[in-house]
């Protein structure tokens, strides 16, 4: 896997840089922007609010990876899971590097005849076994998750 991240502040007309914004290329061929929080003391250090701050997209690559395993956990396991969608939500150390030091994800999982056994378990599975985000980040965040199932 690969991905080349380059900041996108040059003034072409000045040759000068400012502002915080950053375009990531994946290996896959697509692109993210990423932007920093303005700073009211230091604006030609902050960004303009464009885009995700970094440590947002972090999160969000561990929501979008966990809520993968648990609908193919599901869809694997013969259920017929309807939607899934996780809102997380984190706390970060104060210092630098201020890293995730809690996560929590709760689950909304709806489906047809779906057992909240099923899903506890898809959910589990994906936090012990296969969400690469997820296991990385436990190495400095508490996770912890909860789930609402709905019938469809």
């Amino acid at each position: 896997m690969e991905c080349t991240v380059s900041w996108t502040g040059a003034n072409a007309t000045s040759g000068s840089r400012s502002g915080m914004t950053f375009l990531a290329e994946t290996g896959s061929g697509h692109t993210l922007v990423m932007d920093g929080a303005p700073d009211a003391d230091k604006p030609e250090n902050g960004g303009a609010n464009l885009a995700p701050r970094p440590m947002e997209t972090v999160l969000a690559g561990a929501g979008g990876c966990t809520a993968y395993d648990v609908v193919l956990i599901l869809k694997r396991g013969r259920h017929d899971v309807r939607s899934c969608s996780v809102k997380l939500t984190s706390e970060r150390a104060q210092l630098d590097p201020k890293v995730f030091t809690k996560i929590h994800m709760h689950f909304l999982v709806s489906g047809r005849g779906l057992s909240a056994s099923a899903v506890e378990r898809a959910i589990a599975m994906s936090h012990e076994k296969y969400c690469s985000a997820t296991i990385m980040l436990s190495k400095s965040a508490e996770i912890t998750t909860s789930f609402e199932l709905l019938e469809f």
